[in-house]
């Protein structure tokens, strides 16, 4: 029987496509794996509807990219740690990849990609955004990417998982279950300006939620340029949105993206599982 081909289809002019024609819960070919990697390269995140994948599935798709990620501050599911469950109950007010990010950027390696499959999702609200980080270097000026070209910028993750993180002194439920400890307030060197090692492209490589400085500078040296970047990265004609459905598949390339979820769901049950693919050190 010949294969199905894979369709791609475009939903915004910035990033993102959704894919069909493939059931993701089935062992895939290398043939059917390239067409979704060719997707991921092109369109930056892609989009799968209806699928339905055990957990296993779910770690069989995401490890033919790579290696998996476990969180370091974020705890797994109990019987495997590598897929990372996002769950906001209706009683809660606080979610999970809020504000725009780049996932784990203060890490040596941080990741090539995350697989998010949606188990339930709010009636409305819920959706996530994703940014495209090459557009963001590309419309730069001459002179601004010339100057940071050169550039260095300090990553850590200690905002959101340090000792004084927020989320840390939050008295509310959670059922979610972090590590708020000293390991987080580490730091990390990356290149402001990245280049993607499959494509050859730059882009921008900061974000608001782990990016603290630039090297051999302070945080309040580095605020003004850093908020003007940060802002810039996330201009509304960069992005997408992505309307969330039960069984639906959001598989984004970090090493180009930001992404925010956005927490626009009080009252209402939203439940994830993520699986997070290893990536090189910035270049």
């Amino acid at each position: 029987m010949a294969q199905q081909t894979i369709s791609v289809t475009p939903i915004a002019g910035a990033l993102g496509a959704e894919l069909s024609g493939v059931d993701l819960s089935r062992p895939l070919s290398d043939a059917a794996i390239g067409e979704i990697r060719a997707a991921l390269l092109g369109h930056h995140v892609i989009f799968f509807r209806d699928q339905h994948l055990t957990p296993e599935q779910h770690l069989a798709f995401g490890h033919r990219f790579g290696e998996l990620q476990v969180h370091e501050f974020v705890e797994g599911l109990a019987d495997n740690e590598e897929i990372l469950e996002v769950r906001k109950e209706a009683d809660e007010t606080l979610n999970f990849g809020g504000g725009w990010h780049t996932d784990v950027s203060y890490l040596e390696r941080p990741a090539l990609g995350s697989v998010l499959y949606a188990h339930a999702v709010p009636e409305y609200g819920g959706d996530t955004m994703f940014a495209n980080q090459h557009l963001a270097y590309e419309t730069l000026s001459d002179g601004m990417k010339a100057m940071l070209d050169g550039m260095t910028a300090v990553h850590s993750a200690r905002r959101p998982y340090g000792t004084n993180a927020v989320r840390a002194m939050y008295a509310g439920p959670s059922s979610m279950r972090f590590n708020f400890t000293a390991a987080a307030h580490e730091e990390v060197e990356h290149p402001v300006i990245r280049t993607h090692v499959e494509t050859g492209r730059k882009s921008l490589y900061v974000n608001r939620t782990f990016t603290l400085r630039f090297k051999d500078m302070t945080e309040a040296e580095s605020a003004p340029l850093l908020d003007y970047l940060c802002d810039h990265a996330v201009r509304p004609e960069f992005t997408c949105r992505f309307r969330w459905q039960a069984n639906s598949i959001a598989f984004w390339d970090n090493r180009c993206v930001q992404h925010n979820a956005i927490n626009d769901y009080h009252g209402q049950r939203r439940v994830m599982h993520r699986v997070t693919i290893e990536g090189e050190r910035p270049v």
